[in-house]
């Protein structure tokens, strides 16, 4: 038997059409289009118009609303963080492998009309931690990020105890 002869896909426009439209789907699939965010619930989670719930992917912040602890320190700093970027502001949306955690919170990445990547922005000025227990694809430079931040002793790592330091 012999092997068949590959011909370009230009030669088969059916399957470039596919192609083209199989990326489409994919690009369509993971980001959404810009939508507003209602409400910051603490500094890793939002309630965005439209989807409801979101955790934003790679990132923890110290706890202010958890029913069975204290709030922790820089708790209210963070929030205050989240909420001064986002809380009325457009944002789009983008997904990772998982769309929803185990609270049926959909996990998303968070851009800015501007392009400012919140979920970066978060850890990078210090207000939250590389989230790693779990693999996404921007884990390494979060945590690049976080080391960044503690060297340079930026929010939850900074110089004043029980508050915040000005952001850079």
């Amino acid at each position: 038997m012999r092997p068949r002869e590959v011909r370009p896909l230009l030669s088969q426009p059916h399957a470039a059409h596919r192609g083209i439209a199989f990326l489409f789907g994919l690009l369509v699939a993971t980001s959404a289009a810009a939508q507003l965010v209602e409400r910051v619930v603490d500094g890793d989670t939002i309630i965005v118009e439209g989807v409801g719930r979101v955790r934003l992917i790679g990132v923890d912040t110290p706890e202010t609303v958890h029913p069975n602890r204290p709030v922790e320190f820089f708790g209210k700093e963070a929030s205050a963080f989240t909420k001064g970027l986002l809380e009325g502001n457009r944002v789009r949306l983008e997904y990772d492998q998982e769309r929803q955690d185990r609270y049926g919170r959909t996990l998303a990445y968070v851009y800015l009309s501007d392009g400012t990547f919140v979920n970066a922005e978060i850890i990078r000025r210090g207000y939250g931690h590389a989230y790693t227990r779990f693999p996404f694809r921007h884990m390494e430079a979060f945590r690049q990020f976080e080391r960044e931040a503690r060297d340079n002793r930026r929010g939850l790592w900074g110089e004043v105890v029980g508050g915040s330091n000005p952001p850079d």
